[in-house]
């Protein structure tokens, strides 16, 4: 609003300058009495002030701008992480970090700059060509004659140009999302001896890019040249048709000065939107990109509920598929995790023990039955509300990049050294203090820096840190050697002895330290 305010004054600043300038050359050529020396003092205030509007116009798009584009990054980011975890999968993750920074400039870009350009755009060729229409009906015609061309040129372009921009979109997410995939799993990569492969890749993806730009570029410029020859020709007949006025004097020096600035200020809101309309068409593709992610599914806001006492969790007769011509992946499954039990869920792959585990935490609902989570007192349905009572160990590395210390807050957002060097203890991560940084060592990305196995025992100490009725381990001691293993079981089972756990393994010598084992068979059907 403040951009096309200020466009606006721009507009009323330039008419005054042509009217200026048609005076003052009036009073040089004798046709008007007046101050050469006032009208020009009259003229160079209003080029001064449209400097001033022009150096506002560029601080608020810069200043502003940012603010725009954080809050939207904010604002799709938060889309993301509060969505349901079903949904977001079908986009690489590649394609969504291309939208959040290449489309969220893309519109803000359109917010701050295409929009109120427009608009002034618009009012700069409105009310030149009534101030020149107001001087001589005949050329203020000649000068807008192209109009209709350039309208059906247009609407030619923006449809065709759609297209392409759209690919070119896809074909960026696709690159970026190559060369992420390509860094993240470089040791598989260097392994498989697929490095040339995998250049060759990118190359195939870049050569099909720079070809849509090429298809891109020829059909801006043609589209362009036609419009430019349109103008040009209007130009020159607009001059010739002054000439012969200025010529049979019906008009005078200042009145033709006038007319040659006032063309140039209706063609050039015509030039203008030529050269926004590639631009528009770049924001509208991005728009719709991005709507794509904001219609993803949200999970229901709702204050956490927090269960008193010990809990448990029942399975009611669930049966789920994660599509529904997808394979079933559980059947009429029904169990009671009683409060303060220790269960492990055993089975091969794609039995469906880690759905168990996203259906605890509300990730995903059951295609039939209910999963219920209980206390001596209440007895509710499983809802993100109830996460609080839950803490997660998933299997791999799930460090974030920063310190030990800032990874362990995540758990406890509040939580002392003390706890931090108990909880450090408890997961058998003690070599955290044998570190020369101690709890300020930093992790590079995925915990760089090191071993799997390391990396394990902090994540499992965050889950320590944070509070719960439930504790929830998938795979979590998969990088860990035997002794290792036994030792933190130990720990978990004292530490946790009021609390449920359900650990998802491979390893039978889990069921040492269980009071209950479930089985899990993979299904075919």
């Amino acid at each position: 609003m403040l951009n096309v305010f200020i466009g606006l004054a721009m507009v009323g600043l330039g008419l005054w300058g042509v009217d200026t300038i048609r005076s003052l050359t009036d009073i040089a050529t004798h046709a008007k009495e007046g101050s050469i020396i006032w009208t020009a003092v009259v003229l160079g205030t209003v080029f001064l002030l449209e400097m001033c509007m022009h150096v506002a116009s560029t601080w608020i798009s810069a200043v502003l701008g940012v603010r725009t584009q954080n809050m939207m990054q904010q604002f799709f980011f938060r889309q993301l992480i509060k969505g349901k975890w079903s949904g977001i999968e079908k986009y690489h993750s590649g394609d969504v970090l291309n939208r959040l920074f290449g489309d969220v400039n893309d519109i803000v870009d359109l917010m701050t700059d295409i929009l109120p350009t427009t608009v002034i755009v618009i009012t700069q060729f409105v009310a030149s060509f009534i101030y020149l229409y107001l001087m001589d009906s005949t050329l203020a015609l000649i000068v807008v004659i192209t109009s209709p061309i350039f309208v059906l040129l247009s609407r030619l372009y923006f449809k065709r140009m759609r297209r392409i921009v759209r690919t070119i979109k896809d074909s960026n997410s696709a690159i970026q999302s190559i060369i992420q995939e390509s860094i993240q799993h470089k040791m598989v990569i260097k392994v498989l001896g697929r490095e040339s492969s995998m250049v060759d890749r990118l190359e195939q993806r870049q050569s099909l890019l720079r070809k849509q730009i090429k298809a891109r570029a020829r059909f801006s410029i043609l589209s362009k040249t036609l419009v430019n020859i349109g103008f040009a020709g209007a130009f020159l007949i607009a001059l010739v048709w002054g000439l012969f006025q200025l010529q049979a004097g019906l008009i005078t020096m200042g009145v033709l000065m006038a007319f040659t600035q006032l063309i140039n200020r209706i063609q050039r809101p015509m030039l203008d939107a030529a050269r926004l309309l590639p631009i528009f068409v770049n924001s509208m593709t991005s728009c719709e990109r991005l709507m794509e992610l904001e219609e993803l599914p949200l999970e229901p806001e709702a204050e956490p509920i927090t269960l008193d006492g010990n809990v448990g969790i029942r399975f009611n007769n669930i049966s789920y598929r994660y599509t529904e011509k997808g394979r079933i992946i559980i059947q009429h499954f029904s169990h009671d995790f009683q409060p303060g039990s220790f269960t492990a869920i055993l089975g091969e792959t794609g039995a469906g023990k880690t759905t168990l585990i996203r259906m605890i935490l509300a990730l995903i609902n059951p295609t039939e039955g209910t999963v219920e989570a209980y206390s001596s007192t209440l007895n509710h349905t499983l809802s993100p509300a109830l996460r609080s009572n839950f803490s997660y160990i998933p299997q791999g590395n799930t460090l974030f990049s920063g310190t030990i210390r800032e990874n362990l807050l995540m758990g406890k957002p509040d939580a002392t050294a003390e706890e931090m060097r108990h909880a450090l203890q408890l997961a058998m991560a003690d070599f955290v203090f044998a570190l020369p940084d101690g709890l300020d060592t930093k992790c590079a990305e995925q915990g760089g820096g090191l071993s799997e196995g390391q990396a394990q025992r902090i994540a499992i100490a965050r889950a320590i840190l944070h509070p719960c009725k439930v504790l929830l381990l998938d795979e979590a001691t998969s990088a860990l050697d035997v002794e290792t293993e036994k030792k933190l079981l130990e720990n978990l089972k004292q530490h946790f002895h009021d609390s449920t756990i359900i650990f998802v393994t491979h390893r039978l010598a889990v069921v040492d330290f269980t009071s209950d084992v479930i089985k899990m068979e993979r299904l075919n059907g």
